[in-house]
């Protein structure tokens, strides 16, 4: 079995149910030489109940200067400080994009789409390549839903012009909709994303169900507010046989800066205030009830719990907990 695919664990595989089978069966088929396997895109499953979870690395990014993103009310040396005692560069940081097909058996319902075509010729946009990897097809996902309409989000929905996954329905806020279609964007900070979002987004408004927090995207799916990171971020609660996972999407954006410091300032959180508020909560909630959670920027495969330390959290990855 193709170790970057499916489930992970040798004895679980055995364990798993023919659907799932037959897909890895055809990801090893169409696995290249040995030679070439360093360049086939990441990719990582586990069983959540009765559902089967795919996370897809679209792409990663380096960065330096992690200040100038995380913490910026606070001095360059205090956040690179607190990276060297994680055991992290000061001086650099690395933004990972992880987009998340979920099959319930009934639907096959991907949240979020990664940065698209444009950022293939920077190694980005990998999406349709690690979903093939994992055996499903575009034409395979009947449900598209979007946490929120930043860019690194959404970019994935077109392909050529055309909506990369046809025969899709869409699901995503309505606040979140609203604020970046309205023409009050123009000539603001928002402009850009603005323009992303009619490009992107408003093209496929008619097969679109617009939600608010406590909806239900189809049985065991959950729909949450969480706005700060953008005006209508929504998170999404995964329930399967009485296993859960919350799909934290941008609530926390750097697994050590952004839960160790909850409340210090992010760049890309466009109500600071409210979104540092939203962080406290959310991950107070995930800490409590030790719940698993997907961020979507976390280091791949972008699972894990929290623990309440000091003022904030310690992330701690998920292991083997699925598999058993």
């Amino acid at each position: 079995m193709n170790r970057r695919v499916l489930l992970g664990s040798a004895g679980f595989a055995a364990l798993a149910a023919p659907m799932i089978m037959t897909r890895a069966a055809v990801a090893q088929a169409a696995t290249p030489a040995k030679a070439d396997r360093a360049v086939l895109p990441d990719s990582h499953g586990f069983k959540l109940g009765s559902f089967e979870v795919v996370v897809v690395k679209d792409g990663a990014m380096p960065s330096g200067a992690p200040g100038e993103t995380f913490g910026t009310d606070q001095s360059p040396e205090t956040v690179g400080e607190l990276l060297d005692r994680n055991f992290l560069p000061k001086d650099r940081f690395v933004n990972s994009f992880s987009p998340v097909l979920v099959n319930t058996g009934s639907d096959v319902v991907l949240f979020d789409t990664g940065l698209g075509e444009g950022a293939r010729a920077k190694g980005g946009g990998r999406l349709v390549e690690g979903l093939v990897a994992a055996g499903y097809k575009p034409e395979d996902v009947s449900i598209v839903v979007l946490t929120h309409m930043h860019g690194d989000h959404i970019g994935g929905l077109m392909e050529g012009g055309k909506p990369a996954f046809p025969n899709a329905r869409y699901v995503t806020g309505r606040t979140e909709y609203d604020f970046w279609v309205d023409p009050a964007r123009v000539g603001t900070p928002a402009e850009n994303g603005h323009k992303g979002v009619l490009a992107n987004v408003q093209p496929l408004a008619e097969k679109t169900t617009f939600v608010e927090g406590g909806a239900s995207v189809v049985t065991g799916i959950t729909a949450e507010a969480a706005f700060g990171h953008s005006p209508g971020h929504m998170i999404y609660r995964l329930e399967s046989e009485g296993r859960q996972l919350l799909l934290a999407a941008d609530t926390a954006n750097h697994f050590v800066l952004s839960l160790q410091r909850p409340d210090w300032e992010v760049k890309f959180d466009m109500d600071k205030a409210a979104a540092a508020a939203t962080r406290k909560r959310v991950f107070d909630m995930v800490a409590t009830d030790r719940l698993a959670f997907l961020g979507y920027h976390m280091p791949f495969p972008a699972v894990g719990y929290v623990e309440k330390l000091d003022t904030g959290y310690r992330f701690v990855p998920k292991a083997y907990q699925f598999d058993i």
